[in-house]
Formats: structure tokens, C-alpha cells, sequence
């Protein structure tokens, strides 16, 4: 089993920016590819960002390219989304996500943290 606990969300104004921390713990957490999504109130819940096992594989929902970056730490057990020139549409509940197959659909992914609240107000 997979535990995962997202940290980091807040409230901000447009235009600032959050730094996002996934920390993951379990077995062989570091061989698995690691993503966020988000759910915005009255929106199912939406790819944002994933990276591979490795950290050098990355890819991201068209709406926050150049805006925000996913990486994997040292150590390979924490997952971060920075996240730069926040607008009020980025407004969502941010969910960290693990599993064993890159990609952008959720059912890709078989651990799920409880989610962290940004909050961007104009």
C-alpha cells in the first residue's frame, strides 16, 4: 500500500504563486510515476501534471504550460507542483496521485492523497 499527503495549498491572490508538496511512504513508492489533478466545485476532476519514476519524463494539461512544473525530490518520494502566475480558474481542490502507468487519465493511477485547498481570488 501507498500512503500519500499533500501539503502546501492556500489561499492567493492572482498572479502569486504555491509550491505544492506530495510526500509518498510504502513499498517500492519510489518506482511508481506520481501525478496532481484537481476538482473545481461543479467540474469532475481534471489531469494537471505527471512525472515518471525517473523525474525526466513530464507532461501537462495545456492550461497551466509555462505556468506551473512538476518534479520529483532527491530522493524520489515527494512530488512538487510549483505553481506561477495563479488565476481564479486554478481554483480547485489539488489531489496527489500514484500509480504504475504514465498518463492523464485518473484510472491510470491507484493511490489518491486527501487533497489540499487552492484558493486564487482576483
Amino acid at each position: 500500500q501507498v500512503q500519500l499527503a499533500e501539503s502546501g495549498g492556500g489561499f492567493v491572490q492572482a498572479g502569486g504563486s504555491l509550491r505544492l508538496s506530495c510526500a509518498a511512504s510504502g513499498r517500492f513508492v519510489v518506482d511508481y510515476i506520481m501525478a496532481w489533478f484537481r476538482q473545481a466545485p461543479g467540474r469532475e476532476r481534471e489531469f494537471v501534471a505527471v512525472v515518471s519514476a525517473s523525474g525526466g519524463l513530464k507532461d501537462y494539461t495545456n492550461s497551466v504550460k509555462g505556468r506551473f512544473t512538476i518534479s520529483r525530490g532527491n530522493a524520489k518520494n515527494t512530488v512538487y507542483l510549483q505553481m506561477n502566475s495563479l488565476k481564479p480558474e486554478d481554483t480547485a481542490v489539488y489531489y496527489c496521485a500514484a500509480g504504475s502507468s504514465f498518463g492523464r487519465l485518473d484510472n491510470h493511477y491507484n493511490y489518491w492523497g486527501q487533497g489540499t485547498q487552492v484558493t486564487v481570488s482576483v
